[in-house]
């Protein structure tokens, strides 16, 4: 590198720190007034996150290309996630930020992570130790926000992954399933209660639940009491397709609470990503739903044609989708690679930042694309069904789930898609 690139270079990627942290002094259009988004609605992005100290490390060690990448990354929106903590803990932290994005005039985005009994005990296990514990934790994360905006998204994978999931000895009475769902309920209630959050259930993603199933748990754990659901989180499915799922999900709900009369109660009759009676389902190829293949989802949109039509304007539940790693959609190993299973959704290599955030979708349901998953951060560490500790993807043992790994960072950013600019 010549002595002029490297000046070049430099000043490019001291301009972009420096924009980044302007953004906490930028006036912008401020949140709407009540807990709503407008396409108007502009997202906050922490100029001290892990983004932007990768930046600093990496142009101290002259690595000015991933440099510019981490500090066009880090002036990017992205979530903060609460995990852990005393009430008194989560509502100190809860408050700082949302004084800051406040003072920048920016809405920001939460991740309520508390669950008792999360992620099944698996790469992301934790949570409140009981569910009266798990209540004042989130009284406490509401009384943190207060009456400033927000955006809350309330437990990734905690009603797409219940307690009677994790296996058939787990919950076989189904009090622990009927506790979650209760739980899941009040963090709903208790945080739209605050004037002006935007709350968000998380509904897994369109490669899990079948539509009837995710759109009765949904109704189950209250969601008609907050703005809509989230979608896509932690993964990488394409953001169209995710779009196309949660809009199945909200004609589904209405249908099986507002629809016909002879619907009322009965969200398992909906067609889904896995099937449609409106197929002809004969086994001829493309006469039947596939979940992989979207060309066959026009029998499941046929479905809801037919028994849904249009419902009125604002029956319809909305969504947000995580669009952080689907920059170039989900991966899939080589066939045959793996006997075991090969954790597709675990620090899936070769992914890319994927759409950037906004609340102008042009999607009529989709309120936000979001970066829910902090890019950069493991999933925790994966071994492909392959008993041992190392993750034949990368040859290491990954970084434990939530911990900043480098190197996946910069991978992101380089497979962006579409390409990462520095935008404010």
């Amino acid at each position: 590198m010549t002595a002029r690139s490297l000046r070049r270079g430099t000043a490019a990627v001291l301009a972009t720190l420096a924009a980044c942290a302007a953004l906490t002094a930028t006036r912008a259009e401020a949140a709407p007034a009540r807990g709503e988004l407008t396409p108007a609605t502009r997202f906050y992005a922490d100029p001290h996150g892990k983004a932007a100290e990768q930046a600093l490390v990496d142009f101290r060690n002259g690595d000015l290309e991933n440099a510019a990448n981490m500090a066009r990354l880090a002036a990017q929106p992205q979530a903060t996630w609460f995990t852990e903590g005393t009430p008194d803990e989560v509502r100190a932290k809860v408050g700082k930020l949302v004084r800051r994005a406040g003072a920048a005039h920016r809405t920001p985005v939460l991740v309520a992570y508390n669950v008792p009994g999360r992620d099944c005990s698996q790469y992301s296990s934790g949570g409140a130790a009981s569910s009266a514990a798990y209540r004042q934790w989130i009284d406490a994360f509401a009384a943190g926000i207060g009456d400033r905006g927000a955006v809350v998204v309330v437990e990734p994978d905690g009603l797409a992954l219940l307690p009677r999931d994790c296996g058939p000895d787990t919950d076989p009475a189904g009090e622990l399933t009927a506790t979650r769902v209760a739980d899941l309920a009040y963090a709903v209630k208790t945080l739209k209660a605050r004037p002006r959050t935007a709350v968000y259930l998380d509904a897994g993603n369109v490669q899990w639940r079948a539509v009837g199933d995710m759109a009765q748990r949904l109704l189950d754990a209250g969601v008609r009491q907050a703005d809509g659901f989230s979608l896509n989180v932690s993964n990488m499915h394409p953001t169209d397709h995710n779009a196309r799922y949660g809009t199945w999900v909200a004609k589904c709900m209405w249908f099986a609470t507002e629809g016909p009369d002879w619907a009322r109660g009965h969200a398992d009759w909906c067609a889904s990503q896995y099937y449609s009676p409106a197929a002809p389902n004969d086994g001829t190829p493309g006469n039947s739903v596939s979940s992989t293949d979207p060309a066959t989802w026009r029998w499941t949109d046929a479905w809801y044609d037919q028994n849904t039509g249009t419902p009125p304007a604002g029956a319809l539940s909305h969504f947000v989708i995580d669009t952080s790693r689907n920059g170039r959609g989900a991966w899939t190993p080589e066939p045959g690679k793996y006997s075991g299973d090969p954790e597709p959704w675990c620090n899936a290599p070769g992914r890319g930042l994927g759409p950037r955030p906004t609340a102008d979708t042009g999607v009529p349901l989709a309120d936000a694309y979001l970066w829910i998953k902090v890019p950069g951060e493991s999933d925790g560490s994966c071994t492909r069904g392959t008993g041992g500790t190392i993750d034949p993807e990368y040859g290491i043992v990954d970084p434990p789930a939530g911990t900043w790994w480098p190197a996946q960072a910069h991978a992101l950013a380089r497979n962006a898609v579409p390409r990462l600019t520095f935008t404010h």
